[in-house]
């Protein structure tokens, strides 16, 4: 029996360890940094996320293939990160939009790129938050999926959504929302800046949202038949495998901290994001929310 055969599993753990040991040292370095680093880090991952959508999509990338169409998607994400660097938010939303051009299917992996690309550079960027709201929703997600998989091996029972992701079980989910907030009330409490319930509440409520990316993920390769969205991470696939739940619980996390600028967004309460859609038509009500 030779090496290979013998440790098929272990060659793979090695090489997703190997990529792990690279690209999260890397990827905390420019969070943390922010700045040219995190932009920069923002803008080829929403590129690779295109890449990435439109080949599920059906577009082809072979050589000699008529790409122009392809070149256009792959700049469509980035043209509006560039703009909404320069402060022009509702023109880099509306560029989002306008991708419906391209059809339905391929303007969805644009709008998954922009809004998510969008929001963790809203979330960076706002000031007097830092890195946290962005280190928050990477922590939450990654409680989300960790309890997830625990719950689910230990526990088992009754599938979630057995057309979907067969391996996904009602017990997995509620584990890994329990592990969700217990993630964002650990990060808020280690913050200094309060909000132990919201923490949790919005840990939770992000969990949620990162669970419905990833089986959105889980539906989308089930109806092109493929196991994997692609290659460009050695040993996890692609980008949109281990970034789908990160690209749902982020525009949901960007909207809450409207209601609440200048803070982290979950000290944001009831009140505050009632203030926040009421303001447009009675100006006053934000007055009572603070």
């Amino acid at each position: 029996m030779t090496s290979s055969s013998a440790n098929p599993r272990w060659s793979d753990l090695r090489l997703r360890l190997i990529s792990a040991s690279v690209i999260v040292p890397v990827a905390l370095l420019c969070i943390w940094a922010g700045g040219s680093a995190y932009r920069l880090m923002i803008l080829l991952v929403s590129i690779g996320l295109v890449y990435e959508g439109a080949a599920m999509a059906g577009l082809s990338w072979q050589k000699g293939a008529r790409n122009w169409r392809g070149a256009l998607l792959l700049l469509w994400p980035p043209l509006g990160l560039l703009l909404a660097m320069k402060g022009e938010w509702r023109a880099a939303l509306g560029l989002a939009l306008s991708a419906a051009i391209f059809g339905a299917a391929q303007w969805a992996c644009v709008a998954v790129a922009s809004l998510g690309g969008l929001s963790l550079l809203w979330l960076r960027e706002q000031p007097g938050t830092g890195a946290l709201p962005v280190l928050f929703i990477i922590l939450v997600v990654i409680a989300s999926d960790s309890g997830a998989y625990m719950a689910g091996r230990i526990i088992g029972g009754p599938k979630l959504a057995p057309s979907i992701s067969p391996g996904k079980t009602r017990s997995g989910a509620a584990g890994g929302l329990v592990a969700a907030g217990l993630a964002g009330l650990a990060v808020a409490g280690c913050s200094g800046q309060g909000g132990l319930a919201g923490g949790a509440v919005w840990g939770m409520i992000l969990g949620c949202a990162a669970q419905c990316g990833d089986l959105a993920e889980s539906a989308a390769k089930r109806r092109v038949g493929i196991k994997d969205s692609g290659w460009l991470i050695p040993g996890h696939g692609g980008l949109l495998d281990r970034f789908d739940g990160l690209l749902a619980a982020a525009p949901l996390a960007a909207l809450v901290s409207l209601a609440v600028p200048g803070q982290v967004f979950w000290t944001a309460l009831p009140v505050d994001i009632l203030g926040a859609l009421l303001h447009p038509f009675f100006p006053s009500f934000s007055a009572f929310s603070h």
